[in-house]
């Protein structure tokens, strides 16, 4: 069973891990960044777009939820994609910027939730216009677990660039208990 206090410590680890991607990528020259690499995503720019897109579809959905999140409402303000693979911004300093707003607003709305949030079946449509209904608990498993899918990606391809990110493990982020 997910908890709130389990997608807190997720909200935790997107944040702590997209700030180390973007450090790590703000290393390379923007054509660097911007290089097809041949990812489902093409480059590491494309990859970073795509997590934004990710990360405001869903946000924007879970605002849906009877409980009207307020701290979603900076993402509620962005403008809906127009694909999964759309580049919001080719400028990886601008990208940047938007994503600490939408990292803000999911450590704020995680911190919020509730056991009944998360207990709610929500409706939503996919970006193909079809309908969808499904537990909160499990729609936010599934968002926690897209990031960092694609955030491994990126690491990858940082990698193949010549830079390392670290250490990316969420254990790095669980407390040792005594």
């Amino acid at each position: 069973m997910s908890t709130p206090s389990q997608f807190r410590m997720m909200a935790e680890y997107n944040a702590w891990m997209n700030t180390k991607l973007y450090e790590t990528a703000a290393k390379l020259s923007p054509a660097e960044v911007a290089r097809d690499r041949g990812a489902f995503f093409g480059s590491i720019l494309g990859t970073l777009n795509h997590l934004v897109v990710g990360d405001t579809i869903w946000p924007k959905r879970f605002a849906a939820h009877p409980g009207n999140p307020a701290a979603l409402d900076p993402v509620r303000a962005m403008a809906q994609p127009a694909a999964l693979n759309q580049v919001l911004y080719a400028d990886l300093g601008e990208l940047r910027a938007c994503r600490k707003v939408i990292d803000a607003a999911i450590n704020a709305w995680a911190a919020a939730l509730t056991q009944a949030d998360l207990d709610h079946v929500l409706d939503y449509t996919n970006t193909k216009g079809a309908a969808f209904r499904g537990r909160m608990s499990s729609l936010v498993t599934h968002f926690f677990n897209h990031q960092t899918h694609h955030r491994g990606q990126v690491t990858t391809l940082l990698f193949q660039a010549g830079q390392d990110v670290g250490a990316t493990d969420l254990l790095v982020l669980i407390p040792n208990e005594p």
